[in-house]
């Protein structure tokens, strides 16, 4: 398809639907719609008229009819685009432009398409999902969802299974939401899609959280496979899971989590089983290896009087430790800038971007030229990353200090 020429004039050269776009991707439609109208005075003398498509054969149309067709729900003009409709109805190849008309700024068009979808079955509306989805952004795109969601929450739940596992992010979400609202997957194939399913968070939290609200107290095997999950969201579901099914002991084991809405939520649950988490975390600070995120987590939830032992905690020789004590003073609201810059050229990125979020607040009495320094070619990226960032915030705080003289 890479002859420099766009979907809507191979279609004009007689070109087929498969081979003028790729018929498979939701936006290749929505830029077909869009060109045949930014294109129409070239195309011209190849777009169809009234009296063209009343003189095609009946009959499901062949593929060169089809590409016709094609250009003639597209054409600018609504009548053209009305009476292209009737042909597309018995052509399946051309459903997905059946759908953009049902959002077309014509109102008898607009009627005409949504008439037509409406007789469209079940697994075709489902195999539309993801342009559906995608015109659903649209003023005028509500129908088509409705008529998807009212196909599938009413058909066999065999329509829902191919969105499962789509390809398209949108569409792999509507589809979990309506299996789940059907009850179509157990409180375990749930849980393993939010364990599992990397790359999209929202989709993991909406399993763990549907896959918790069915878990009954003795459902352990649920709240294991969110515990085992890389994503932070997800294990924090897991954590609360513990209460449910009567482990609060279990949560101690969350306390230095590298997440730290994971530590939240094990504190809490600890909470809820009458157990303070200061005394765990200051044991734990004390052999800091085992834990590093537990410097994090004495700063989340100790006093100030914790400060101390983690200003002691930047310099053990764990780079993982030195950083979480930096953000465990940034919790405390205790950083003193001038003994956090230097951490600025730890040899370890984590250690120095920790150290970069904790002085930001700061940033404007910071030495501008030693900042400057760190700008060199020589220093470490994350330094010189570090360093811009601080530069940028100060020069941001004069910007405002100026502009209120």
């Amino acid at each position: 398809m890479d002859d420099g020429c766009g979907a809507a004039e191979r279609l004009a050269r007689g070109i087929p639907l498969g081979g003028a776009l790729d018929t498979t991707a939701p936006a290749s439609w929505v830029t077909l719609d869009a060109e045949v109208r930014a294109l129409s005075h070239r195309l011209a003398d190849a777009l169809p008229t009234r009296h063209r498509l009343r003189s095609l054969p009946p009959g499901p149309p062949s593929s060169t009819e089809e590409a016709l067709i094609a250009l003639a729900l597209c054409h600018p003009n609504g009548r053209v685009r009305a009476a292209a409709l009737d042909r597309a109805a018995g052509a399946p190849a051309l459903r997905p432009l059946l759908v953009i008309r049902c959002a077309d700024w014509v109102g008898p068009v607009r009627d005409r398409a949504q008439t037509l979808l409406a007789d469209v079955s079940g697994p075709e509306l489902a195999s539309l999902a993801g342009l559906v989805l995608l015109l659903a952004r649209r003023d005028r795109g509500g129908f088509a969802l409705a008529a998807l969601d009212r196909a599938l929450r009413d058909g066999p739940g065999a329509d829902v299974v191919p969105l499962l596992t789509s390809g398209d992010r949108a569409v792999r979400r509507f589809g979990h939401g309506v299996a789940i609202d059907r009850r179509l997957l157990t409180p375990a194939e749930l849980a393993r899609t939010a364990a599992f399913a990397t790359g999209d968070v929202r989709l993991q939290v909406l399993c763990a959280e549907a896959s918790l609200a069915r878990t009954g107290d003795n459902d352990e095997g649920v709240v294991d496979l969110l515990l085992s999950a890389r994503s932070g969201m997800v294990r924090s579901a897991g954590v609360t899971g513990l209460r449910r099914t009567g482990r609060h002991d279990e949560a101690s084991s969350y306390l230095a989590d590298r997440s730290a809405i994971v530590r939240a939520c094990a504190r809490y649950v600890l909470r809820q089983a009458g157990v303070d988490p200061l005394p765990l975390y200051r044991s734990m600070c004390a052999e800091p290896t085992e834990h590093p995120a537990a410097a994090a987590g004495l700063g989340e939830c100790g006093a100030r009087e914790e400060a101390d032992t983690l200003w002691a905690l930047t310099a053990h020789p764990v780079p993982a430790v030195r950083a979480n004590a930096v953000s465990g003073l940034r919790a405390l609201d205790a950083v003193r800038p001038d003994q956090v810059e230097p951490l600025l050229d730890d040899p370890v990125p984590a250690v120095v971007r920790a150290a970069a979020r904790a002085l930001l607040p700061y940033a404007a009495g910071l030495d501008r030229e030693r900042l400057d320094a760190r700008l060199a070619p020589d220093r470490l990226r994350a330094a010189r990353t570090a360093a811009r960032r601080l530069l940028d915030a100060q020069d941001l705080a004069r910007t405002r200090g100026l502009s209120g003289l």
